[in-house]
């Protein structure tokens, strides 16, 4: 059974609104994509997609459809952005307007879907949905993704179970998902949009295949491996053959369906030059997992002194420094008042 990921957010007032819409761009992970966008006139759904728009690298103004019924902008990288308005049409004409849309490769946002009176999830099986109504002084976004597959705890457990991971690496990895939960909480506070069970899921998977490339002297004192386990391992490490583990982990997360989760946890890791990491969620798994040592939540101080001791000798290599710098500059864009751990 997969997991529905959703997220509202409280909206002071129109500069919000506008990050909000800003901040989804960042967590968009596939296209052809549906965004339905509900609520009523003066709700601030224009001023949402003025933001997404923004996030997409859309520099025109964007306006409401209503009299053109759609408008189409050229993103930066997505392909176009199709708006279509749904407020002045009729059911029948409203699902003729949709109709000539069927094909399309871009985003498509729809405004007042619920004019197409049908049901939704046949209509739109992976989607986002977004609703936003007043609330109090302010108004409020709740979003619903089902655009993107997410595992079960109990299908999580049966993979850790069907690799024999190590139970240190279960726990580093339930820490990190701890970490992610609230680095997720705290961007979610501010009105930014956040995928938080697919983060969780991430920090749960991002080193399920972690022994495809342990190092000598890397494991913690009194931790051994049973010929067993052993021969377990050397069968997976030939199933992928010269990749590293989040590569490794990531290939065996799209074998199983879950996509948008494999593109969460491939970046996660160390490389040089570092991989790009564009997406709020990759961005936020990188920073969880530098801020855990084994299971403990640590300084990105003293994260950078442990991997030194285990796997420089004491020594800084170039990696090092590379992910210490940029981990750094992560904590103090995310978290200009300070980390929330």
């Amino acid at each position: 059974m997969s997991i529905i990921d959703t997220c509202s957010l409280r909206l002071q007032d129109a500069e919000n609104t506008v990050a909000a819409g800003r901040s989804l761009a960042q967590t968009l992970y596939v296209r052809p994509l549906t965004i339905l966008l509900s609520g009523e006139l003066g709700s601030g759904k224009t001023t949402f997609m003025q933001g997404l728009a923004h996030g997409l690298g859309i520099r025109e103004p964007v306006t409401s459809p209503t009299y053109a019924l759609e408008q189409r902008y050229r993103t930066d990288g997505w392909g176009e952005l199709l708006h279509l308005d749904l407020y002045r049409l009729h059911t029948p004409q409203a699902r003729e307007l949709l109709q000539s849309t069927e094909g399309f490769e871009g985003i498509r946002c729809i405004e007042w879907p619920e004019k197409l009176e049908t049901d939704l999830n046949a209509a739109f099986p992976e989607r986002i949905e977004i609703s936003l109504h007043e609330d109090g002084a302010g108004r409020r976004a709740d979003i619903r993704f089902t655009d993107a597959a997410l595992p079960s705890s109990a299908r999580m457990e049966e993979w850790r179970t069907e690799v024999r991971l190590p139970p240190n690496i279960v726990r580093h990895c339930h820490a990190v998902a701890e970490v992610c939960g609230t680095v997720a909480d705290a961007l979610l506070s501010r009105g930014t949009v956040v995928r938080k069970q697919a983060l969780l899921a991430a920090g749960k998977t991002h080193d399920l295949l972690r022994f495809i490339d342990f190092h000598d002297g890397a494991s913690p004192p009194g931790i051994t491996h049973t010929p067993e386990e052993e021969a377990i391992w050397d069968r997976w490490r030939n199933r992928y053959p010269n990749r590293s583990h989040e590569d490794a982990a990531a290939a065996f997360l799209r074998e199983r369906g879950f996509g948008t989760l494999a593109d969460i946890v491939v970046v996660h890791g160390l490389h040089l030059p570092p991989p790009e990491r564009p997406r709020t969620e990759q961005r936020l798994l990188f920073y969880a997992d530098k801020r855990v040592v084994m299971d403990r939540v640590v300084s990105l101080e003293e994260r950078f002194a442990d991997f030194r001791e285990r796997y420089g000798r004491g020594k800084s290599s170039p990696r090092s420094v590379a992910w210490f710098k940029e981990a750094k500059a992560l904590e103090r864009e995310l978290f200009p008042d300070g980390p929330p751990l």
